[in-house]
């Protein structure tokens, strides 16, 4: 008989934390806390296992950031993903082959001489190179040609790459199983119950549980989660849209990323070219991809590979994207409601940052402490005028 990967169970009337939202960093949460000993842990989805951000991704994990916070963050998250596949006993098919982030102009040489000057501070393996060095690396690109906007530097990043989402998911989800928490799927949270200015419970479509810790761990609708608990959190939320071609000789052998042309490309293990853009400049819900994407992202792509014109498009897609300020995201528990915590406002760049996420709100939880890593990326830096300026490093979605 074939064992299932994760169990179904009835839901508890009491959980010691119940996690909202059913993607990597509500199951990486989950899992971490098992491993520190909270069994009682319920994961919340109210579709199925990865719906949101964790499917809808483009799964470029790297760590070369430009603030000190975030670098330090992100850096742990690479290394929690290297040893992820042991740590779970599941394959998630992790790639590092190499991540270049494209300079067209002087500026842009600046910018990314500065973030290597700072990656390199902080232990992180980037440095600048010239355009010979990234034609050495990635030979089918234009970098001599003819074209708009010429290349003039990379910001080379080794330990970058990618990784298959649907893997990461289904690991962290079979490890909560296998460490003693349950996921629950198809379970839809309506309403957190207050008293005395603290959670003692939460609502769902399948009954009420009753607990002291929620974390909400939602993408897209983190604001409506922070609602039902009278905090208002500043996300803006945006579509944000990929698309995948046919399957081709493999030829790319790094993630490229233009903050120019807004764009960026990566080869599956199965030859697609996965393909994506900024997020859209008009907030919305909507899950429906567009000509105006499509047109916009092949233009920049030819530029960069003219040889892909007469390459299929199998398919394109869109995903919700919680926006903060500064680019960075929210994490931690909420000042106002005792036993309210959060890890959402991560925009375009969550699923790299899942493994690390999770790791730290389960110390959060399970000790009480805040861990250095996670205390800048708390609510209050809005108020205090304390930003984590991540936009020159995450304005291309990967």
């Amino acid at each position: 008989m074939t064992q299932r990967m994760w169990r179904e169970h009835d839901l508890k009337s009491r959980y010691d934390v119940v996690i909202i939202g059913g993607g990597v960093h509500g199951l990486a949460t989950a899992y971490y806390l098992t491993k520190m000993g909270v069994k009682n842990v319920a994961v919340l989805e109210g579709k199925y296992i990865g719906f949101g951000g964790s499917g809808r991704n483009t799964a470029i994990v790297r760590s070369n950031y430009r603030t000190p916070e975030g670098i330090a963050f992100y850096d742990r998250s690479v290394k929690l993903y290297e040893q992820l596949a042991e740590d779970l006993n599941f394959n998630v098919m992790f790639s590092q082959h190499g991540h270049l982030t494209l300079a067209h102009n002087e500026r842009g040489v600046t910018g990314l001489r500065e973030r290597a000057n700072t990656n390199q501070l902080m232990g992180v393996n980037s440095r600048l190179i010239s355009p010979d060095e990234i034609q050495e690396l990635v030979p089918e690109m234009n970098v001599f040609g003819e074209c708009r906007f010429p290349i003039l530097a990379a910001l080379y990043h080794p330990p970058g790459g990618i990784i298959r989402h649907d893997a990461v998911v289904w690991g962290y989800a079979r490890g909560v199983d296998r460490g003693g928490g349950e996921v629950h799927q198809q379970t839809k949270v309506t309403g957190i119950e207050t008293r005395n200015g603290a959670v003692c419970a939460v609502q769902t479509t399948r009954g009420r549980i009753e607990t002291n810790t929620v974390v909400n761990a939602t993408a897209g609708y983190a604001g409506t989660i922070c609602d039902m608990v009278n905090i208002k959190i500043p996300v803006e939320t945006h579509p944000l849209q990929a698309c995948v071609t046919e399957p081709l000789k493999p030829f790319l052998n790094a993630v490229v990323v233009s903050s120019t042309l807004h764009c960026y490309v990566s080869q599956t293990d199965r030859g697609e070219l996965v393909m994506g853009a900024e997020v859209d400049d008009y907030s919305s819900y909507s899950l429906r991809s567009t000509l105006h994407f499509l047109e916009g992202n092949a233009t920049h792509m030819l530029e960069l590979f003219p040889f892909l014109a007469n390459v299929n498009v199998l398919r394109q897609w869109a995903g919700l994207c919680d926006m903060t300020p500064d680019y960075s995201p929210i994490m931690g528990e909420s000042p106002d409601v005792k036993g309210f915590l959060m890890t959402v406002g991560w925009g375009t760049y969550g699923f790299k940052a899942g493994p690390a996420s999770g790791e730290l709100m389960a110390q959060r939880i399970a000790t009480g402490k805040v861990p250095p890593t996670l205390a800048p990326f708390r609510l209050e830096r809005f108020y205090e005028n304390r930003l984590v300026g991540e936009k020159a490093a995450a304005s291309v979605s990967h």
